[in-house]
């Protein structure tokens, strides 16, 4: 499975090699348990297992309360109240899936901008990088629908708002959003399609996810120093490696348990605490919200579709050379799906011949300050459509584009990036081998 020397699986019993001429299933997860590793990952390698465990307990616990929900306008609000009062559990059923998703989206950031630190994406993992942002999409795509479930006001005027986005679109934007809805509005047909996309997409996600891991043992995990593992003997490469078990499985289980008494934390003290007052509220579609915002993890785009308004000289030039096809509801839009695609773009725009951020001294403090910006976009996108707010989200938007678009080129020409280790043995040894004698000694695993 993977490029790096190591020993395969080599099946001993007869009922073993039976099995492997015929399905060779056992000697797939044993490469996949004991795949040599970088021995130099740091912590911020932990968020795979995190969003494994996430998208387990998001089907396991969606199943269950599937089997308690009714999707009809009528009743999918008092189903969700069913399942909350009546239901053995069901109020932790539904509280771990609630904030399972706010967990995913922790989880999933967390992984996407180390990624971004450390060059994850640069080749050969360009691949590998496109496919974790297919599975982002179908991740915001499904916890969309699934807000929309419970049919609660901010379900009923979120799904209002966002899909009224496709009807911008020129030409074929009304009958898109009619074959979204399923009819003029928002209503029993939308409430439908919504319900059996959010049952479907999550085993699609597990299939990309699949892939994606696929990929990145094909090709090998990145590490904090970008360094490839020697590949030139099985030697070589053991001295940069270590099996992905026992080592890193205890240290992500660790990971996950630390995190998870956080999470069961806010789930069994605070569970409300991420979501909108109004959903408790049955949908009415006669009255208004005063303000209208989507789920937290969507909030730094919904900042970006709103800071592209008529008056920005952008948008004025776009609609003028385009004789007003592109709109500012349209531009905003087309800005909002730009974000996440400069995101996916990054591997060519990106253009150091150094992978890690460790390495590079400008890109730094450009990094950092892209972390503050994707923070103020999302404290931006829960304040109100107004000034001074709407001029911030138009600047932090400017910054976001800016970033990948104008700054990350520039940097792969100008800045001078520091030394670094010849290998990941070298890196290893300089931080964790133990000092004897005011010297390193280098430690070695058992065989």
């Amino acid at each position: 499975m993977s490029g790096i020397p190591h020993d395969h699986y080599e099946p001993k019993s007869n009922g073993e090699k039976w099995l492997h001429s015929r399905l060779p299933i056992v000697g797939l997860l044993s490469d996949t348990l004991f795949i040599p590793t970088p021995k130099n990952l740091n912590w911020m390698w932990i968020w795979g297992i995190v969003l494994t465990f996430c998208l387990a307990l998001q089907i396991i616990t969606g199943i269950v309360l599937v089997m308690h929900y009714t999707p009809d306008t009528s009743l999918a609000f008092a189903s969700v109240e069913h399942i909350m009062r009546n239901v053995n559990g069901g109020h932790m059923l539904r509280y771990m899936h609630a904030n399972g998703a706010s967990l995913f989206f922790i989880a999933v950031y967390a992984h996407i901008f180390r990624g971004l630190y450390y060059g994850s994406y640069k080749a050969p993992r360009e691949i590998t990088w496109i496919i974790g942002m297919l599975i982002y999409l179908l991740m915001m795509a499904t916890a969309f629908m699934g807000y929309v479930l419970p049919w609660g006001q901010m379900s009923f005027w979120g799904a209002t708002v966002i899909t009224g986005l496709f009807g911008a679109i020129p030409f074929v934007g009304e009958a898109l959003q009619t074959l979204l809805l399923g009819g003029p509005a928002v209503d029993n047909a939308t409430l439908t399609r919504f319900f059996s996309l959010h049952y479907l997409l999550p085993f699609l996600i597990a299939g990309l996810v699949i892939l994606h891991i696929w990929a990145f043992h094909t090709t090998g995990n990145n590490n904090p120093t970008g360094v490839e593992v020697r590949r030139t003997s099985k030697e070589d490469a053991a001295k940069d490696t270590l099996p992905f078990w026992p080592y890193f499985v205890i240290k992500d289980l660790f990971a996950l348990a630390v995190i998870l008494a956080v999470f069961f934390a806010v789930v069994g003290f605070m569970p409300n605490y991420l979501g909108h007052p109004d959903n408790y509220i049955e949908a009415n579609p006669l009255a208004t919200p005063a303000h209208i915002v989507p789920e937290w993890y969507f909030l730094p785009f919904y900042a970006i579709l709103r800071a592209f308004t008529s008056e920005v000289w952008v948008v004025i030039i776009a609609e003028t050379l385009t004789g007003g096809i592109i709109d500012a509801k349209f531009f905003g839009v087309l800005a909002m799906f730009g974000a996440i695609a400069v995101l996916a773009a990054v591997p060519w725009l990106d253009t150091s011949s150094v992978r890690s951020g460790r390495y590079r001294p400008m890109f730094k403090w450009w990094f950092a300050l892209l972390v503050v910006d994707f923070f103020a976009l999302m404290w931006l996108g829960a304040m109100p459509a107004e000034e001074p707010y709407a001029t911030f989200s138009l600047i932090a938007s400017a910054y976001w584009f800016g970033y990948f678009l104008v700054i990350l080129p520039l940097l792969g020409v100008i800045e001078k990036p520091l030394p670094q280790p010849a290998t990941i043995e070298e890196d290893f040894d300089a931080h964790y081998a133990p000092k004897v004698g005011g010297t390193k000694t280098i430690v070695k695993p058992a065989e």
